[in-house]
């Protein structure tokens, strides 16, 4: 009879990444992407907050002390919040290292996987470097941009590990045409675009992260008007995908990811449009940065929905048990 399985949460967890299967391994890569976007809002939060040098030390919080202490220079909840993002790092390594452990131990191993699954806890640790350095340079504009970029690099290993993980290691079959597959690349670039314009609109604006941080020196009318330019580019790509999906029979499913795709641009231009005239409230800047890594992640879904790399390899099966010897009879 096949053992139940535990009910135990730890025990479960446990199992997921000793013993994984191809689908706790998929849902680890899942849980990955889910903690790379939340510690991208929790960093919007640093900055509209004006919480950037809460801590004021690296890798201190501040001067001896690894945690918030009472500093009359900084007020306590911006420590905390400062604070809470450095956790919040720690614990997205945590499940890093967790599922590099699980595609370790998959059977059968499968290579592309595991190197997925490293880039993970390796590219944490860099943004940890890089958040280092944009706290010793006082927020410096640049260094405040490719710390939040850092977030959808590592989401491209996050979410190839995530879809990897569901399909097979077969040579990559095309499921659209040559034209449709280039409009799907485009839109990959147009979305870094706009990731990397936002960062400028960000650095020159209102919310750098404090106060008295350094901005760029460009108008905010011009980056906000390039911003904008991207993100209608995107939209016309994104529509002429559709159109070339419809035309030429691609599968439903990439025609949804199309679908989703489309949805969330169309919603993060209406924020973005609305807290360029209401004077870019912080609320609105941290639903825009969610909508930008959601968005991001849709555009490679979409990409990775353009072909076919076969089933999932069936699991190994595990070595019987040994039988046990009969016992010979005792004598009364």
């Amino acid at each position: 009879m096949a053992e139940r399985e535990s009910s135990n949460l730890l025990i479960r967890t446990w199992n997921a990444v000793w013993r994984p299967t191809p689908g706790s391994l998929r849902l680890l890569a899942l849980i990955g992407v889910i903690g790379n976007v939340v510690i991208v809002v929790s960093g919007g939060a640093v900055r509209v907050t004006k919480s950037g040098l809460g801590c004021p030390d690296w890798p201190r919080c501040s001067g001896d002390s690894l945690v918030p202490t009472h500093n009359p220079e900084h007020h306590v909840l911006n420590m905390s919040i400062e604070f809470g993002n450095r956790l919040i790092t720690f614990v997205v390594l945590g499940v890093g290292v967790l599922v590099f452990v699980a595609a370790l131990r998959l059977r059968p191993r499968r290579r592309s996987l595991v190197w997925w699954a490293l880039a993970q806890p390796m590219s944490v640790v860099a943004q940890a470097v890089i958040g280092g350095i944009v706290v010793l340079t006082k927020l410096h504009p640049a260094a405040v941009s490719l710390h939040f970029l850092v977030s959808p690099a590592l989401l491209v290993f996050c979410v190839a590990l995530w879809v990897r993980a569901g399909e097979g290691d077969a040579p990559p079959r095309p499921l659209a045409g040559p034209w449709t597959r280039r409009l799907a690349a485009a839109l990959l670039v147009s979305c870094a675009a706009v990731l990397v314009a936002g960062t400028v609109v960000t650095g020159t604006g209102p919310h750098a992260g404090d106060a008295e941080s350094r901005r760029y020196g460009f108008d905010i009318t011009d980056v906000a008007r390039i911003h904008g330019e991207l993100a209608w580019l995107t939209i016309a790509l994104t529509a002429l995908a559709i159109v070339a999906l419809h035309r030429t029979g691609a599968p439903a499913a990439a025609r949804r990811r199309a679908h989703e795709l489309a949805g969330l641009i169309v919603l993060q231009g209406a924020v973005g449009y609305v807290q360029y005239f209401l004077g870019v409230p912080a609320g609105l800047v941290l639903l825009h940065m969610l909508g930008a890594v959601l968005m991001w992640i849709a555009a490679f879904r979409l990409f990775f929905a353009l072909r076919d790399r076969g089933p999932v390899p069936a699991a190994e099966a595990s070595a019987p048990a040994a039988p046990r010897p009969a016992e010979a009879p005792q004598p009364a």
